[in-house]
């Protein structure tokens, strides 16, 4: 597209595209100079990519514009191409797109000084037109170079986030993961925190107009950026909207840990929790890379153990959860403790507000809030629940047998006599 008539544009009675084009390598090696000093990722490339390929890309430039100084038109197609695939290329190397942009911006302001060096009152005229030209000129070459950019950005993101589930795929399934962490372009830490996740809904999710789906992704996404946020290396997840697995690694072994380091864990939960808007209910257990499958099984087991009996949101370790994980387990006396809670089959209501009066410490105005319920309504399923079952969660020497009858009963398998089965299992999606 013409933007201006051919007159030419002059500073002095000299043509501006004649100004740039008799210097045009003493001037790109002025800007390059700047890149470096100004840009300082520019000051982390090769020697040779800065004399060679980036400079190459600024003397191009240079005449791009010097060419629509002297015909009035706007760079083609076949000119933006190449800065679409130099733009790729930097997306590539993984320079920032603030710098590469900037690298345009500030090789304009160059060739600005470089023209008007001399200009006079009476070069007015010129001046603004020679600068209208040249913000066009950036308009259409930023545009080109964005999409260059992120065009690049996304296949290489879509390959890194592949080659990290294939490594996450590999370690659940307890195969070979070496090779898998190679093509990634990641190094197998000594160990990882293997962390099992529940996620309650976030209050978006229950509001009236809010599109449910559409904040339970976002949900995801906080979740998922203040992991990478706290922890410095890469954590490995496989995320939905009801919680998952997460490897936290670790530059220790497992016999290293310490006391300190399960607290920065713990704490980890908590900042999520926080950032995500949403309860988490998560267990860990420490693993090497070999063990990481054994551990994610393990993991599910005590985060769900946790839940089933009553237990808070916040992060478990097994320790924390020995005599209930035990009563889980296969046995004619876990049987008889699931039948305790037998009569209360299919009231899912029943079962949840005792789990939730038991993790809130026996607070029925906490328990009526996280349940979005009246205190009354507590009141009533509980006084449900003791004429059913004959245990009252509101009596003392009651309460361990609760405890444990809810750890029996939700491990057991669905549709078994005596109780329905809310399926603990070992998945380690979901809650």
């Amino acid at each position: 597209m013409t933007l201006v008539s051919h007159a030419p544009i002059s500073i002095g009675g000299i043509p501006l595209e004649w100004r740039l084009s008799v210097s045009v390598h003493e001037l790109a090696a002025e800007i390059v100079a700047r890149l470096v000093e100004e840009l300082p990722v520019y000051a982390t490339l090769p020697a040779e990519q800065l004399h060679g390929d980036v400079t190459g890309v600024v003397v191009r430039g240079i005449r791009g514009f010097a060419q629509v100084l002297r015909t009035g038109k706007l760079p083609d197609a076949a000119q933006l191409e190449l800065m679409h695939r130099s733009a790729a290329r930097r997306a590539e190397e993984r320079v920032p797109l603030d710098a590469v942009v900037g690298a345009y911006f500030l090789g304009a302001h160059e060739c600005l000084d470089r023209m008007m060096a001399d200009a006079r009152p009476e070069d007015l005229a010129d001046v603004l037109a020679a600068q209208r030209l040249l913000l066009r000129y950036l308009q259409v070459v930023a545009g080109s170079v964005f999409a260059g950019y992120i065009q690049e950005s996304r296949a290489v993101l879509g390959e890194e986030q592949s080659a990290r589930q294939t490594l996450l795929s590999a370690l659940l399934d307890g195969a070979p993961a070496q090779q898998a962490a190679e093509r990634a372009g990641m190094r197998l830490p000594a160990c990882y925190w293997v962390v099992s996740i529940a996620a309650a809904q976030h209050p978006d999710e229950r509001t009236p107009g809010v599109d449910a789906a559409i904040a339970a992704r976002r949900k995801v996404r906080r979740i998922r950026a203040e992991l990478e946020r706290q922890v410095p290396d890469t954590v490995l997840t496989a995320l939905s909207p009801d919680g998952g697995v997460a490897l936290v690694p670790v530059a220790v072994g497992t016999e290293e840990l310490t006391a300190a380091d399960w607290n920065r864990l713990a704490g980890l939960v908590r900042h999520v929790a926080r950032a995500s808007g949403a309860e988490l209910t998560a267990a860990a257990v420490a693993a090497g890379p070999e063990e990481v499958a054994e551990a994610a099984r393990l993991a599910a087991q005590v985060r769900q153990v946790a839940h089933d009996c009553g237990r808070g949101p916040g992060l478990y370790r097994l320790d924390d959860v020995l005599m209930e994980y035990q009563l889980a387990l296969p046995s004619p006396a876990r049987d008889h403790l699931a039948a305790l809670l037998g009569p209360l089959a299919g009231r899912t209501d029943l079962l949840e507000t005792l789990r939730t009066y038991l993790a809130t410490g026996l607070d029925r105005r906490r328990t009526a809030e996280r349940l979005h319920i009246h205190p009354n309504t507590v009141d009533y399923r509980l006084r449900r629940t003791t004429a059913l079952t004959g245990l009252s969660a509101t009596h003392g020497p009651d309460l361990p047998r609760i405890q444990a009858a809810l750890a029996a009963y939700g491990s057991r398998p669905a549709g078994h006599p005596g109780g329905p089965g809310e399926g603990r299992g070992t998945a380690i999606m979901g809650a």
